[in-house]
C-alpha cells in the first residue's frame, strides 16, 4: 500500500525558519533508515506558502492566488511516499520520526487511491491510459 505522508506546517515552518543542523541530521538518519528497509519511494520539505500559488478552478475558468496562505494547519511543509504493508505499519514509522518542527507538530497519513480502487468507475480504454502513464513514470 502507498501513502502520503505529510508534514504540517507551523507557524515557524511559514516564516522559512531553517531546521537546525542537529533536525537535519536527525532527520537524514531517520530518511536511511527508511531506505534501508524499501519504504521511502520519495520526499522533500516545502518552501513556505509565500512562495506558492493555488490555482482556483470553476468550470471552464481558472484563477491564480498567490501565497501565502491562511491556516497555517492545513498547509504542509514537506511530504514522503512510502510504500507499506499497511496503515498500520506507516503509523510505526511516523512514531519513530524526530520531530520535524521546533514545537509542537502533526504528521498526516494518508493512503494514495490505487488504479484497483477505480474498477468499477472506469471503461477499459481509460483503464489502458492510466496504466499506460503510470508504466512511463516507472510506477
Amino acid at each position: 500500500m502507498r501513502v502520503m505522508v505529510l508534514v504540517k506546517a507551523t507557524a515557524d515552518s511559514e516564516a522559512g525558519i531553517l531546521p537546525s543542523n542537529d533536525l537535519l541530521e536527525a532527520m537524514g538518519k531517520y530518511n536511511e533508515e527508511l531506505v534501508n528497509a524499501g519504504i521511502l519511494l520519495a520526499g522533500d520539505g516545502l518552501k513556505p506558502s509565500s512562495a506558492g500559488k493555488r490555482v482556483a478552478f470553476d468550470g471552464a475558468s481558472r484563477s491564480v492566488l498567490d501565497g501565502p496562505f491562511a491556516e497555517t494547519r492545513e498547509l504542509v511543509a514537506g511530504y514522503w511516499l512510502w510504500e507499506v504493508r499497511d496503515m498500520a505499519e506507516a503509523v510505526e514509522w511516523v512514531k519513530r520520526c524526530p520531530n520535524p518542527m521546533p514545537g509542537p507538530s502533526e504528521i498526516e497519513i494518508r493512503p494514495l487511491y490505487e488504479m484497483a480502487d477505480f474498477a468499477g468507475a472506469m471503461t477499459p480504454d481509460v483503464a489502458d491510459l492510466h496504466g499506460r502513464n503510470r508504466d512511463r513514470l516507472g510506477g
